[in-house]
């Protein structure tokens, strides 16, 4: 690792990890008084008219997936994490580019929440998903193999493989990250450094450049401002 990569991530843990509880601080205060703006809601499904003549916008929901993760456990998107709020993201093991930078941005947030002040389980309300766009080479072994090289904290970051047709037509339809049409085939690939954000009732609710450490920061201020969302809700 160059000295300039080194030096852009240790900015990035400490960037992450001392702004974010600053900023969770913040919030809390703003959150009681009924001031705070929340990530907007992405991708509308149509558009409802109301018997009072108002329109009601409905926003896409994120269908259910089933894949296997890094311990060959099968696992249902929807269900095993429900009321989790998930950030999700692509990648492949053998990519020498953007995905070792990826999945060490993604470390240090996950790092940060486990530094949440307040021990309020801030880190356990979010599930960390990667979702493997080589399953052909990426099998649960090897997935497992990748998340021990970059000591991932198990238990809230799955690393998931799976039928290709079935995992791109889902990064497609469901998580629009890419638009071009694909057969999802040996010759299809999806290569993004997009992390997405999507909240408890499955509504995508932010896209962010994983390799951006301003874009990491605004991530993990929606995630802490969805948490609190989350609380005033129940």
């Amino acid at each position: 690792m160059s000295s300039n990569n080194k030096r852009k991530n240790i900015f990035l843990a400490l960037a992450v990890a001392v702004l974010l509880p600053l900023f969770f601080y913040a919030i809390t205060a703003i959150m009681s008084k009924d001031k705070l703006h929340v990530p907007k809601r992405y991708i509308v499904d149509h558009v409802e008219d109301l018997p009072d003549g108002a329109k009601d916008t409905v926003y896409h929901k994120v269908e259910d997936i089933t894949l296997t993760n890094q311990f060959g456990k099968q696992v249902s998107i929807n269900q095993d994490y429900k009321g989790k709020i998930l950030v999700v993201n692509l990648m492949f093991t053998s990519c020498p580019t953007i995905c070792p930078r990826l999945t060490g941005n993604i470390l240090q947030l996950q790092k940060a929440f486990k530094q949440d002040y307040k021990k309020s389980a801030l880190d356990t309300a979010i599930q960390l998903i990667s979702i493997t766009v080589d399953p052909e080479r990426d099998s649960f072994p090897a997935l497992r193999k990748y998340a021990d090289a970059h000591n991932v904290n198990h238990k809230t970051w799955a690393f998931l493989t799976g039928d290709r047709a079935e995992i791109y037509d889902f990064a497609r339809n469901q998580l629009f990250i890419n638009m071009q049409e694909g057969s999802g085939g040996v010759d299809d690939m999806i290569h993004s450094e997009k992390l997405v954000l999507i909240d408890t009732s499955r509504v995508i609710r932010g896209y962010y450049s994983g390799t951006d450490t301003a874009e990491l920061i605004r991530c993990a201020d929606d995630i802490v401002i969805l948490t609190k969302e989350k609380r005033r809700k129940k």
